[in-house]
């Protein structure tokens, strides 16, 4: 069997923007042999849209280095390296900690001992102001070899004593940031598996998580950056389990302590970034409108407030959570052909970053635009978004989102009138629920509502809506049943199909209250 050629060359070089490949020329051509190969490959593969290895050696059939090609790619990929660890040396603090290190390193291997302590000095005040407590741990390895080198000469109890006392300083509040960071990740690994909470046993199992002596108070966590981590794992608890007031709470505390601490938190756009978006999303949640429209504001300044200068995987997420909380606002608010106006731009972002947004992440982009075409009565596009989200392989079935898509398919069939069709979606959807143990109260009392709609007369089917509508309205503040109406507003369409109107003027009329 044939091994597949490997694309790991062509991806980091299309990787690249223009300044990093302007940059690898100028050093490939200072800094290696073979130079001309080197730009070959590189302006080929550059060129290539998608990986094509038999394209390449037809290229270059006449090269000597086409015997021995995988070589080849394997040098040019370390020198493509080499020039990027060369181009941002200094683009951030923990690259200067570590290139000022490796002269601290360098200046005691030439026995240039006040030199060296030097600029363990400089280094030490960097990591301090920016708590970087792994550097910090390494700083104090070199300065501990520089007393040894001295003998100890100088070297008095107060000073070893501070030593120590700086290492187990720095050690706990590894340890600590490393405790908050399991608990966080075991939360999250959770949330992503199943959704938010929708019975007691997975409140237990959210519970049985955070039950930690370290979440008791705040003061537990030692540094600013493990105090994000208090209040994210809080934030993240309540709005799993629907509580979003509080949620929203320890929301506003980190975007109080990023704002107060940038030096701290200046490279760590996504954290900025994610924590916004989430506050946008239960600010709209809340109805606290103008407040979402606030730090939306916030949101699109970010690439000119903090650092994302070359930083792909920051504009992958502006764009997809940007979009995605703004044509959620515009859902909320009724204005559905404002979002509509967007969708040109979501589908150009998508087919862009196809490979790199998360199928979580592509399925609620497919749902909400679904949504938006539903609200503004075009149903046939509405289905055609539905159908993408439900016959796309890589969303995985057991997530909540593709639970409210066989739901939603069904409501964009009855405004189709597709009253042949009513019959084969509901039972896909009963052997989907059944399948996948999901059958809580409000898909029951919507399996219910079909079952009846599908023979009723005109007559008998007001009465059907005014139910479902009661219905809804009774388990809307239900802790485990109001995940349900985040996804559609079921209410607001029940209510619409009652009173004979469009949905998108119950939505309007409930937005302006």
């Amino acid at each position: 069997m044939s091994k597949k050629p490997s694309d790991n060359l062509h991806r980091l070089i299309r990787s690249m923007n223009k300044p990093e490949k302007r940059y690898f020329k100028i050093y490939a051509s200072r800094h290696s042999s073979g130079t001309n190969n080197y730009l070959k490959i590189f302006e080929a593969l550059d060129g290539q849209v998608t990986y094509d290895e038999e394209v390449l050696l037809k290229k270059f059939s006449k090269e000597s280095f086409i015997n021995k090609f995988s070589i080849a790619k394997a040098r040019l990929f370390d020198t493509i390296l080499r020039s990027l660890d060369a181009f941002h040396a200094n683009s951030s603090i923990d690259a200067q900690l570590k290139r000022q290190l490796h002269f601290a390193e360098i200046l005691y291997k030439k026995s240039l001992y006040d030199q060296c302590a030097r600029m363990l000095s400089m280094a030490r005040k960097l990591a301090n102001k920016h708590e970087k407590y792994s550097s910090l741990s390494e700083i104090y390895h070199w300065e501990k070899k520089l007393i040894e080198n001295y003998n100890y000469s100088g070297h008095y109890e107060e000073h070893l004593q501070h030593l120590l006392a700086e290492d187990q300083r720095i050690a706990e509040r590894i340890r600590n940031f490393n405790d908050y960071w399991n608990i966080k990740s075991r939360l999250f690994v959770l949330l992503n598996k199943q959704g938010k909470v929708r019975t007691k046993e997975e409140l237990k199992k959210f519970k049985k998580i955070i039950d930690t002596t370290l979440l008791k108070k705040e003061s537990k966590a030692l540094s600013t950056e493990t105090k994000y981590l208090f209040h994210h794992i809080y934030s993240a608890f309540y709005f799993g389990t629907g509580d979003y007031r509080k949620s929203y709470m320890h929301l506003k505390k980190n975007i109080s302590l990023i704002e107060s601490n940038t030096e701290i938190f200046k490279e760590e756009p996504n954290l900025y970034f994610s924590l916004l978006t989430n506050t946008i999303y239960v600010c709209s949640q809340l109805k606290k409108y103008d407040e979402a429209m606030e730090f939306m504001n916030k949101l699109k300044a970010i690439p000119e407030t903090l650092d994302t200068k070359g930083n792909e995987d920051m504009e992958i997420k502006l764009f997809s959570s940007a979009f995605s909380i703004e044509i959620t606002l515009y859902i909320t608010l009724g204005q559905f052909e404002k979002g509509i106006q967007l969708v040109p731009k979501i589908e150009a972002g998508l087919s862009r970053y196809e490979e790199k947004i998360s199928p979580v992440r592509k399925a609620y982009f497919y749902f909400n635009i679904a949504v938006l075409y539903f609200g503004a009565g075009k149903y046939s596009a509405s289905l055609k978004w539905i159908n993408r989200l439900l016959n796309d392989s890589t969303i995985n079935e057991s997530q909540d989102i593709h639970c409210f898509a066989e739901i939603f398919n069904i409501i964009i069939h009855v405004e189709l009138n597709s009253r042949d069709l009513l019959p084969y979606a509901v039972k896909s959807l009963q052997r989907y629920l059944n399948s996948r143990h999901r059958v809580y109260e409000f898909e029951t009392i919507f399996l219910e509502f079909i079952n009846k709609l599908k023979d009723a007369t005109i007559k008998e089917e007001q009465k059907l809506y005014k139910k479902l509508r009661d219905d809804l309205l009774a388990i809307s503040k239900h802790t485990f049943e109001k995940t349900a109406f985040e996804y559609f507003d079921f209410i607001s369409w029940a209510e619409s199909k009652m009173e004979n109107t469009s949905f998108r003027k119950i939505v309007e009329l409930k937005a302006g209250k």
